[in-house]
């Protein structure tokens, strides 16, 4: 009987002290729910600036893929003149050969 009356009495205080009661729990774990909302919306603050950066990268790539290509036009541009020179160069220096023989 004192055996049984013994684990009667550690079977209550096991189940009256182990549990924590809903106000402890919820006291404990506000603080946490508060730390957790800060971060999530710095988190998100983060995550905007994020994307408005490579935004503004992919703009810049473009940008710089259509410069590199108007600059391969101009240097086609420049290297068409200066074959066109170099012929003009050629056909003068014939002209001249040919005014210095009469």
């Amino acid at each position: 009987m004192r055996k049984l009356l013994a684990i009667a009495l550690a079977a209550m205080f096991a189940v009256t002290f182990g549990c924590a009661s809903k106000d402890y729990v919820k006291q404990e774990i506000d603080p946490l729910v508060d730390r957790i909302g800060k971060l999530e919306s710095k988190v998100d603050a983060l995550d905007k600036k994020i994307n408005e950066c490579c935004k503004k990268a992919d703009e810049a790539v473009s940008k710089a893929e259509a410069a590199a290509q108007k600059a391969e036009a101009a240097a086609k541009k420049a290297e068409d003149a200066a074959n066109r020179a170099e012929a003009a160069s050629q056909k003068a220096g014939k002209a001249f050969e040919l005014q210095q023989k009469k």
